[in-house]
């Protein structure tokens, strides 16, 4: 699953660690610098990485910095990935589909290279960790944003049996249905279209999670056997988690494999180097889960 993907790597001979950081908003519960720095332990690679509280107004004038500073490589999160998009001078075949980037690289020649490893890092997790079938499956995505954007290619190329996108504003998930309609015959429709529709997989992408909140959801909408999986994750269960624990699914999970998988795709552009994720994933949910029987510890 990793074919054809760009890697830049560096091959400064300094003793100076190279910067590289996340940017978003919000930011402080990002595990990603711990992540990397997982990561370049594992690897041996002399880096720091951190993380930047940077709202969509500002994001062009702290990536101008970040980038004159020396800086070698930004991660993008909400509510920045579609303004990555606009602000890289290249993008790969996954970011030019997606319309959106959640990588940023600097090449040799000063320019900006924009990527997306959301769908390969989800990818990944769904069907190597999570050992879910993909081929023939009923998918729904809820939400219309650049994480939905950012997955849909990747999910098509595996030939599910059909693909739906829910959102808020249904003509928002028609713009993404059309742009992918050459891919696979992607459906869309408002939240209230669901009721007597059945999934085997439903992927939530909105930012609900993020403040512990749910999308109109009907009782129903999971098939026998069905898998929830929330792009987003935190220490406890999300809204959504729990409601496809709820709803019978025999597996409803957040995204922390996802952050560990594209987090990883992203290493290798920047340094070229493939570190292994198992331990990683292992690692964090150990500590999650460590945090959540002691919240005062």
């Amino acid at each position: 699953m990793n074919e054809n993907r760009t890697t830049l790597v560096d091959t400064a001979t300094s003793s100076q660690a190279d910067r590289y950081a996340v940017f978003g908003h919000p930011i402080g519960h990002s595990k990603s610098p711990r992540i990397h720095k997982l990561f370049a332990e594992q690897t041996g690679q002399n880096l720091v990485y951190t993380a930047q509280e940077v709202p969509a107004d500002t994001f062009k004038a702290a990536a101008d910095a970040f980038f004159a500073a020396g800086g070698k490589g930004l991660n993008c999160t909400v509510p920045l990935k579609e303004l990555a998009w606009n602000y890289a001078n290249s993008l790969s075949e996954a970011a030019a589909a997606a319309k959106a980037v959640n990588t940023l690289a600097l090449a040799a020649d000063g320019s900006i290279l924009g990527d997306n490893t959301d769908g390969i890092g989800l990818l990944n997790d769904l069907i190597a960790n999570l050992r879910i079938e993909l081929p023939g499956a009923a998918i729904l995505i809820l939400g219309a944003g650049g994480a939905c954007r950012g997955i849909l290619a990747p999910l098509l190329k595996q030939k599910p049996a059909s693909l739906v996108i829910a959102n808020r504003t249904p003509a928002r998930a028609q713009a993404i249905a059309d742009d992918f309609k050459p891919l696979f015959p992607v459906e869309a429709c408002g939240y209230g279209a669901l009721p007597g529709q059945s999934f085997n997989l439903i992927i939530n992408a909105t930012a609900a999670s993020l403040s512990d909140e749910l999308p109109p959801l009907p009782a129903g909408l999971l098939a026998a056997n069905g898998t929830c999986y929330d792009l987003a994750y935190a220490n406890r269960p999300t809204a959504f988690v729990r409601w496809g624990l709820a709803n019978g699914a025999a597996k409803s999970v957040d995204g922390l494999g996802m952050l560990v998988e594209q987090a990883a795709e992203a290493f290798y552009i920047w340094r070229g180097r493939r570190p292994a994720t198992a331990p990683v994933i292992g690692l964090l949910d150990a500590e999650r889960q460590s945090a959540d029987r002691n919240p005062d510890a």
